[in-house]
């Protein structure tokens, strides 16, 4: 019998929520289906050559690679076209908010069943208003578990539509490195103690909630400090205080080499939260409270129960404060002894099933034009009302050059996108971050496929109109 192929599309997030959770089930799916993932985020880089996934990287409308009222179109014809050519029965979108482009695929592809990942603990924010809209566009809809789901009192709190599975990890105790086996992989140093940093860098309150919490390591006798990327401010100033032993280090999944730590420092985040809790880590939790995700109330939670300790993400002495007690191994041994009590995160495997039973079994529902339309319209008010001023005067403007065109003009056409079907980090990464278009394609592609691609890119990017002669028509 041949696999099912699953598509799974994820939005570009605040962090890497959307796509570790759609790795980890991808990784269930890849038992009895052909997964294969598409996503706007950067980390996608890391998973075909580690994890043996085909992906499709597309590039996000804040890319600015295309004018923002084509890419809703350009995003749907990229995931038509990527079921064309898979014959895929089931694409599952993780993120907060379903683009029109996605809904958009569903309904070119009668059988198409959509499937909305979507995670709770959303803070009330204006994307609250559509969420009746969007359920009615799905076949199905999952709420991946979160362990601090009694703090949330979202909007997605009180709704009964979705279905409620376990958590959602990489980490996996079975498949995890032992301490030894973790610190050879990342060159470190048997003996000495190591601590996880994962904050991340940005804005001046994000560089400075990582200065103070690098400064409660200060005086750990031997410490090795280690983070995922350089420490350094936009200016390249670094923002860790001296005396502190820093190495960077890069490896996917993380998950599975969290043995290697004695403590951990990290942002909020679903996939920091559930992957550093089951495997014990004791960990000080520091929320971004940008975004939907309620990070507060899932850092709240884990110091209220005890699983974890909470920095005050507004107090930068109490972030100081927080990671400084972590040096005790007596609050290191309380904290990850509490952590053995935690329940299996079994969540990937669960939706999993729900993915393949959906694409064997059930016929997926057409949703209502009506709706659709509706929940385009609410998209535009959500982007505020500078949004909805500047589309005005763009229609005006299209209006008046239609009635008043320029009488000469040079058509010159952009630079031609980079195209490839790369599948290592170090090709995808510098195409993905760089400036130049970049258009990827799934490993083993067909020639239709490949023409149609570029017949989409055409499409979206357009021709470029250079004024050469700003005289007006004569009337």
């Amino acid at each position: 019998m041949t696999k099912p192929t699953i598509i799974l599309a994820t939005s570009n997030g605040v962090g890497m929520g959307h796509l570790v959770r759609a790795t980890a089930i991808a990784l269930e799916l890849k038992k009895y289906a052909d997964p294969i993932i598409v996503s706007m985020a950067g980390g996608i880089a890391e998973i075909p050559e580690y994890l043996g996934i085909r992906v499709e990287y597309i590039p996000g409308r804040d890319r600015g690679w295309m004018p923002r009222d084509k890419w809703d179109l350009y995003l749907r014809d990229r995931l038509m076209a990527l079921v064309d050519e898979t014959g895929a029965t089931v694409m599952s979108f993780d993120g907060v908010v379903p683009y029109p482009g996605v809904i958009a695929a569903k309904f070119s592809h009668p059988k198409l069943a959509l499937v909305w990942v979507r995670r709770g603990l959303w803070q009330k924010k204006p994307q609250r208003f559509v969420l009746g809209m969007q359920s009615k566009m799905m076949d199905h809809i999952v709420e991946p578990g979160d362990m601090a789901r009694a703090y949330d009192f979202g909007p997605t709190a009180t709704r009964n539509d979705a279905t409620l599975t376990s958590p959602v990890s990489l980490f996996k105790e079975e498949s995890a490195l032992s301490r030894e086996e973790a610190r050879k992989v990342l060159g470190l140093d048997l003996d000495r103690p190591a601590v996880l940093v994962q904050l991340g860098t940005g804005d001046s309150d994000v560089n400075e909630k990582l200065t103070a919490a690098l400064s409660g390591l200060l005086g750990w006798k031997d410490l090795q400090v280690i983070l995922t990327k350089q420490p350094l401010d936009k200016n390249g100033k670094s923002l860790a205080p001296e005396g502190l032993d820093i190495r960077v280090v890069r490896h996917f999944p993380l998950a599975r080499v969290l043995h290697a730590f004695d403590a951990g420092v990290s942002a909020t985040g679903y996939n920091g939260f559930h992957e550093n809790l089951p495997a014990r880590l004791p960990t000080v939790f520091i929320s971004n409270i940008r975004g939907t995700d309620d990070q507060e109330a899932r850092a709240q939670w884990g110091n209220d129960f005890g699983y974890a300790i909470r920095g005050n993400q507004a107090d930068l002495h109490d972030i100081t404060a927080a990671v400084k007690k972590l040096q005790d191994p007596d609050v290191r041994a309380k904290l990850a002894a509490k952590c053995g009590e935690l329940p299996a995160t079994t969540g990937g495997e669960e939706i999993a099933k729900i993915l393949f039973e959906l694409a064997t079994r059930e016929e997926p529902k057409r949703p209502s034009w009506i709706t659709y339309n509706r929940l385009k319209f609410q998209d535009h008010i959500n982007r505020g009302k500078r949004h909805i001023a500047w589309m005005g005067l763009r229609r005006l403007g299209h209006i008046y050059r239609t009635l008043h065109p320029y009488l000469e003009v040079n058509v010159i056409k952009n630079e031609s996108a980079i195209w490839g079907s790369q599948t290592t980090a170090q090709e995808l990464h510098p195409l993905i971050k760089g400036e130049a278009r970049f258009e990827h394609l799934i490993s083993g592609a067909s020639d239709d496929y490949i023409a149609r691609r570029k017949e989409i890119a055409e499409v979206a990017y357009g021709q470029r109109t250079e004024v050469i002669n700003i005289k007006k028509k004569e009337i």
